[in-house]
């Protein structure tokens, strides 16, 4: 049997990055304990951890599915994950377009505000 915990924490620590998963983890609480352990058992372990396609595809359409959804709080960080996943910034691009056809212009228009944003932020920290 597949523990699902052990394999969702190694997928995001691979997608997100220790320090991400560190940071999630430090500010864990007995309240959304709960809730962190059904992201990491269903999210990261079953649905990311499935290897039917790759982590880029998974990216991607996570990407345009949280831009159609206009769930905005989440694209910097799957922005950041991307480093990790093989996923280019004209990859991210084309995911924001399909989200823009088939979703509407104003979301993918924040969506990629905020792209431009996290990767001036990202390249700023490189430096």
């Amino acid at each position: 049997m597949i523990d699902r915990h052990t394999t969702g924490m190694s997928v995001r620590r691979r997608v997100l990055g220790d320090a991400h998963v560190d940071r999630a983890e430090a500010q864990k609480s007995a309240f959304d304990a709960p809730f962190q352990e059904m992201i990491t058992e269903t999210a990261w372990g079953t649905l990311w951890a499935n290897d039917t396609i790759t982590l880029r595809e998974r990216s991607m359409i996570t990407l345009a599915l949280l831009a159609a959804t206009r769930s905005f709080d989440e694209i910097p960080m799957h922005l950041k994950a991307c480093a990790n996943t093989g996923t280019s910034k004209e990859d991210v691009m084309q995911a924001f377009m399909h989200a823009a056809v088939y979703a509407g212009v104003p979301c993918a228009n924040h969506a990629v505000k905020l792209a431009k944003q996290t990767y001036a932020e990202m390249e700023g920290e490189t430096e």
